[in-house]
């Protein structure tokens, strides 16, 4: 039950212990010292640099700090080359006054304070060494080709080890390949040797890494020799060589050079790398395979080096323990190694490091130090440096095994304890201290933090905190009506909240509260929810033709509240910088594009919380480049095949290849098409024809274009030989009515197949049985027979022969002799007629014979004589109807009713018409007649109206009647009932009585035949309200001015179509006429044309018919405001411009003359002495009248006009190439466009004097100027 009790309280501290390690200390909090840097525990240092070795710690008070070395205690104090650095344990040794290898010890740092002692590891300081490779002569090898050999490294020792490579004279790496390949140990050895490996440069380097230095071994000598070579080479070397292998180098199955034995053994650390390697020799090349005998191979730790010859396993656990076996195979047979693994461990934590334990005074706690290793470790504890079992007894301590439990703590009782686990591979040593403290709680999160998320993406607030005992954290949001419990929410013991996928309604304001029983503390924080970053238009997958412009457009969405930045990536890598590269804020532009620019482009949109990307490819493509390497192969008489090489398809596959030809014998310069081929294919069987000289050329087409041609194949000739074919198209036909013209399609050069092409003509009449009448005729198109007889058909052949003979029997063809005019007229000729405007005609059909021609057709012509209701003649223009073929009969249509017509009917063929028939004569009956030519209304009384009228064009017969329909219309546009009246033929006007006063009123009027009743015409009208005082259809005429014009609106329901806005002057005092403007069909119209400050009469008029009255609009008096004048713009003015033009030109003439003096130059003052003997191109210029002035020495220091002057004082040339002279202390002299020295002033006055004391009456040149230029220096 004790027992029981005891695991129970142990598991209570356990449970405790772990909520207490998640505590960090604040530093302004008394504590045991902590380590927080320190060397690692083999630490190899570079002799030609100060020793650092070092020592952090932290602690509260801050812990002073003290060494031992090689277990002793170190006194810094008396070693004047070790100082440690302040606030710190760090020891810096300083080299210069004495030897690296005095410091190499193992060290160990202590850090104290009141509160307790921490330690550092053991840290073994050793120098680096990268000694030189002993001196030794090598002797030349000379082995047999196909014997195995074995290059020996054996580099010197150093620390580290070295990294081994094999090189050449030239520093270039020696090629390695599963026969040649390089040993862990640095050996370079050979399966077999070959003759080309025989040189005289195989050198090994060691390179030394810490420092960076690199020793190379004496170069090896390799001769590699058949057995006749070594006999007849044997004496020049057999004082100095060493021979290998006496017997001729046979076939052999593989043996191991490395490891020797079936078997062997390896050990290894868990943790460490495992290399193992297996090294065949053999003739064929053996091949190395790796297998684990007792399992698998760690498939995603394991590789394979120096051609499978080394195994390579990382981080090795111990399951890589085991036996592998290593097989060397070639044809002839195998050899097998067998590896024997065994995996240590140095000691290792289980569950990491012992932790701090911060603990209240009663409260109970737990250090563990918990470890493994193989073997198997021991553990030891110490107390602030000191082993436990020396240290002061607690009896709130009790120490099991790996577990110190602390049960009832006091104030008082803090320390640092420190965990040594060990065994034969190495050590751990860790620190922890166990800290009694009484605080209240506090939290460590800084107050009023916010945090940003994205939406449905996990929000994490931090609630760090701090108290003794460990505070408890609650959480609230807003208003704090209940803590956050449950979903959505998470609590970590550490204190922070967790949301698994936020959401906007999680946004707000969060406060956690740490509180224990010492006292209680808050802290808010603020969480806002962001949306997500999203690309809504991606880049698509451009194909673009090179030098176009690509536009790959990225347009995102994302969370207004954030600051997004487009990047562009080509290849997962940086946009080249090309200007032809334009990144603007949603799209990547490429002008000008080249293959280079061919990629994959990704858009990425960042912003400070998240990113969305996204990629397209653009391919460049271009037309192919043109074929190349013609070749003219399987030769033969009318066949030979061409092959050629395919050109860069520039991204866009070939799609078909063009095959053309030149015929240089018949159309030099002329390419034609011959055959085409699939993009696929680089081969053509062409057929040819004889008597051509071919040429090939090839073009590829991809769907960009054509290429170029491809250069011509050279010339390949067929033989002449007899025509294939005869022409075609033979065609019979007579151009006059006695002969027949034989025409036909000729043959093409390349149809001729040789020289000599002519043509047999062929022909006989079909119905008579007579004989072929032949005809050679040279290379033409036609042969024209005369003495024909008319229209009779022929048998027609046409054949090809050429100087080798005749082409194939012609086919027949079959033609006619020349036509002739019909000579009979069709008979029977009668008309019937349907109705009114329609009638057929009929006819016989002229004998075939008496046609003389081919049938074309028949022609009817026909016209008007007269309308039957007029007994004057009329006579219409003829019209004709061709009715093509053999017809007997046709209709006219679109005849006038109550009309005679007459007509004749004509036969015609390929020649012309024949004679007419008999005229014939037919009468359309009647019709209905068209509307009235007019209606008009007159006399406009209260209660009546009178209509005119005209009858109508067209009567279509005879009139019998008109029938006259009208109805009211109110305002409302609606119709009211229809009254209708018939009225005789001979009427055209009637007065209508009983109507309504004020009234409008729609009529109808139109005229009948027998055949009923035509189109009608319609018209409005008014009754009169009063007879004084017309009513006027305008009503609600109105008018606004605004700053476009006036605006005139009005309402009209009268009758007329025409309606005018009329205006003029109101003060006007001569008889001004009425402007007019059109508005049909408005009920607006502003008037833009009104001067303003003017008063103006407006009215609307309604105009109807020529003899209808005017109805007019009541008058409004518009008046338009004057407007404010404008202020005059003087830069507008044309005299202001006139003006400026003239100045302007003036100045320009004032700067040609300038221009013209400065370059004429001449004579001009500087000094007496210099006006007679210098340059005058060395004089300055004034800069008011451009002429040139006094060259006074107080000018000396002024520099040209527009040039800048150095801090130095010299004076640079002006940037004008009219500069006279360079000024530059020291500079060298130059000569002037002329030829002329210039450069001979200096910069400074002084020089300058010195110059002019030494002047010659001699004219300048370019030896007293380097004598001058001499004085200066």
């Amino acid at each position: 039950m004790m027992e029981r009790r005891r695991m129970d309280a142990a598991l209570l501290v356990l449970f405790l212990g772990h909520l207490a390690a998640a505590l960090e200390v604040p530093l302004d909090l008394p504590q045991p010292p902590t380590i927080t840097h320190q060397s690692p525990k083999d630490y190899i240092i570079d002799p030609r640099e100060n020793i650092i070795i070092h020592c952090e710690a932290k602690g509260k008070p801050h812990p002073s700090f003290s060494w031992t070395r090689n277990g002793t205690h170190f006194d810094i104090d008396e070693d004047p080359n070790v100082t440690m650095k302040p606030h710190s344990g760090t020891l810096v040794v300083d080299i210069s006054r004495a030897k690296a290898e005095q410091y190499e010890c193992v060290y160990q740092c202590t850090a104290r304070n009141k509160h307790g002692t921490a330690v550092s590891n053991n840290i073994v300081v050793r120098q680096s060494r990268s000694p030189l490779w002993s001196k030794e002569k090598i002797k030349p090898i000379v082995v047999q080709e196909g014997v195995s050999l074995v290059l020996p490294c054996r580099p010197p020792v150093g620390l580290p080890p070295p990294i081994i490579f094999w090189m050449d004279n030239y520093f270039q790496k020696l090629p390695q390949s599963s026969r040649v390949s390089q040993s862990l140990n640095g050996d370079l050895y050979f399966a077999n040797v070959l003759r080309e490996d025989s040189r005289n440069d195989y050198i090994c380097y060691a390179r030394f890494p810490y420092t960076q230095t690199i020793q190379q071994k004496q170069p090896i000598t390799v001769k590699v020799l058949n057995m006749d070579a070594i006999n007849d080479t044997m004496a020049a070397f057999y004082n100095d060589t060493d021979l290998f292998s006496e017997e001729p180098a046979d076939e052999r199955k593989p043996t191991f050079l490395v490891p020797s034995g079936p078997s062997s053994s390896k050990t290894v650390l868990r943790g460490q790398v495992l290399e193992m390697e297996c090294i065949a020799e053999g003739l064929p090349t053996p091949e190395i395979s790796w297998t684990k005998v007792s399992g698998v191979l760690p498939a995603k730790r394991t590789s394979f080096l120096h051609y499978q010859r080394t195994l390579r396993i990382v981080n090795v656990s111990e399951s890589d323990a085991g036996d592998y076996r290593c097989t060397g195979r070639n044809q002839l047979g195998s050899v097998h190694h067998t590896i024997h693994v065994t995996v240590k461990a140095a000691p290792y934590w289980i569950s990491g490091t012992p932790r701090n334990l911060v603990l209240a005074p009663g409260e109970n706690g737990v250090l563990t130090c918990r470890a493994s290793g193989t073997p198997k470790p021991s553990i030891t504890w110490a107390m602030n440096g000191i082993p436990i079992e020396n240290s002061p007894k607690d009896l709130s301590r009790k120490v099991e095994d790996d577990t110190i439990i602390f049960t009832d703590v006091q104030t008082g009782s803090s320390a640092v304890y420190q965990c040594n686990v060990s065994n034969d591979y190495g050590y751990l040593l860790s620190n922890a201290f166990v800290n009694v403290l009484s605080e209240p709680p506090r939290v460590l999160t800084p107050a009023n933090k916010v945090y940003q998320v994205i939406k449905n993406h996990r929000a994490l607030m931090d609630c760090a905190s701090f108290g003794s005992p460990i505070p408890k954290i609650e959480w609230f949001k807003d208003s704090r009506s209940s803590t956050l419990d449950g979903d959505p929410y998470i609590h970590h013991d550490n204190g922070t909240l967790e949301i698994q996928v936020a959401q906007a309604v999680n946004s707000g304001k969060y406060t956690c509260v740490a509180r224990n029983m010492l006292g209680i503390y808050e802290n808010h924080i603020y969480l806002e929810v962001k949306e997500p970053t999203r690309i809504l238009k991606q880049p698509e997958y451009k194909v673009v033709q090179r030098g176009r412009s690509a536009v790959f457009e990225c347009k995102v969405k994302h969370d207004p509240s954030l600051i997004p930045t487009m990047t562009w990536l080509k290849d997962d890598g940086e946009l080249p910088d090309d200007e032809r590269l334009i990144v603007d804020s949603d799209s990547l532009t490429i002008t000008d594009a080249t293959e280079n620019d061919a990629g994959v482009y990704t858009c990425i949109m960042n912003t400070t919380l998240d990113h969305d990307s996204a990629s397209a490819e653009l391919t460049v493509v271009e037309r192919p480049d043109a074929p190349t390497d013609l070749e003219l192969t399987d030769q033969k008489k009318r066949s030979v095949q061409l092959t050629w090489t395919p050109g860069d398809e520039h991204n866009s596959p070939i799609q078909k290849f063009l095959i053309q030809y030149e015929d240089i014998l018949h159309h030099r310069g002329h390419w034609h098409n011959l055959t085409e081929v699939l993009g696929t294919k680089t081969t053509a069987h062409l057929k040819l024809s004889p008597y051509v000289h071919y040429t090939f050329r090839v073009l590829a087409l991809n769907a960009v274009g054509f290429s170029r041609p491809s250069f011509p194949s050279r010339m390949f000739k067929t033989e002449a030989a007899a025509p294939d074919e005869n022409p075609t198209g033979i065609q019979g036909f007579g151009t006059e009515h006695d002969n027949l013209v034989i025409s036909w399609k000729p043959l093409t050069s390349l149809q001729s197949n040789g020289p000599g092409l002519h043509y047999k003509v062929m022909w006989r009449q079909k119905t008579v049985d007579s004989e072929w009448t032949t005809v050679t005729v040279a290379n033409t198109s036609k042969f024209v027979v005369s003495g024909t007889p008319t229209f009779v058909p022929y048998e027609l052949k046409v054949q090809a022969v050429n100087d080798h003979g005749a082409g194939p029997e012609p086919v027949i063809a079959h033609g006619y002799s020349g036509e002739d005019l019909p000579v009979a007229a069709p008979e029977n000729v009668q008309a019937v007629v349907r109705n009114s405007t329609v009638a057929d005609v009929h006819w016989d059909p002229v004998p075939s014979k008496l046609i003389r021609g081919h049938l074309k057709g028949y022609k009817v012509y026909y016209w008007k004589e007269r309308n039957l209701h007029k007994h004057n003649p009329h006579h219409s223009d003829q019209q004709v109807l061709t009715f093509s073929g053999n017809h007997t009969h046709g209709m006219l249509p679109g005849l006038h009713p109550f009309s005679l017509y007459s007509f004749n009917v004509r036969v015609y063929n390929g020649k012309g018409e024949g004679p007419a028939s008999l005229t014939q004569q037919f009468e359309t009956p009647e019709g209905v007649p068209g509307p009235p030519t007019s209606l008009i209304v007159t006399n406009p009384n209260l209660d009546s109206l009178t209509l005119e009228w005209n009858p109508p064009h067209v009567h279509n017969g005879r009139i019998t009647g008109y029938t006259l329909k009208y109805q009211p219309v109110n305002n409302s546009n609606e119709l009211g009932p229809v009254e209708e009246l018939a009225l005789p033929p001979n009427e055209t006007s009637y007065t209508l009585p009983n109507l309504k006063y004020s009234t409008r009123y729609k009529f109808y009027l139109n005229a009948k035949t027998v055949m009923g009743a035509g189109p009608a015409i319609s018209q409005e009208a008014i009754t009169i309200m009063d007879e004084a005082l017309p009513v006027s259809p305008f009503v609600n005429v109105n008018s606004s001015v605004g700053e476009s014009g006036a605006l005139i609106s009005w309402e009209y329901w009268g009758p007329e179509n025409n309606i005018y806005v009329e205006y003029k002057n109101q003060n006007s005092e001569a008889e001004e006429e009425w402007q007019k403007k059109l508005v049909n069909g408005s009920q607006t119209y502003m008037l833009k044309e009104l001067k303003g400050g003017i008063s103006y009469r407006v009215r609307l008029v309604a105009k109807g018919h020529h003899d209808q009255p005017l109805h007019l609009s009541k008058e409004l008096v518009v008046t338009v405001p004057a407007v404010a004048s404008r202020q005059v713009d003087i830069a507008t003015q044309g005299w202001f411009i006139g003006l400026m033009c003239a100045i302007a030109l003036l100045i320009l003439i004032l700067l040609i003359i300038c221009f013209i003096q400065r370059n004429k130059g001449g004579k001009y003052p500087v000094k007496e002495k210099e006006d007679a003997h210098t340059d005058p191109e060395f004089q300055p210029m004034k800069d008011d009248d451009c002429t040139f002035g006094e060259y006074s020495d107080n000018e000396d220091h002024k520099p040209l006009k527009g040039s800048r002057t150095p801090s130095n004082g010299t004076v640079k040339r002006d940037d004008s190439d009219d500069s006279l002279v360079d000024y530059g202390e020291g500079g060298d002299g130059q000569f002037n466009e002329d030829g002329s020295f210039i450069g001979q002033y200096s910069g400074k006055s002084a020089s300058r004097d010195t110059a002019e004391g030494h002047e010659s009456s001699e004219a300048p040149s370019p030896i007293n100027a380097m004598n001058s230029l001499n004085s200066f220096v």
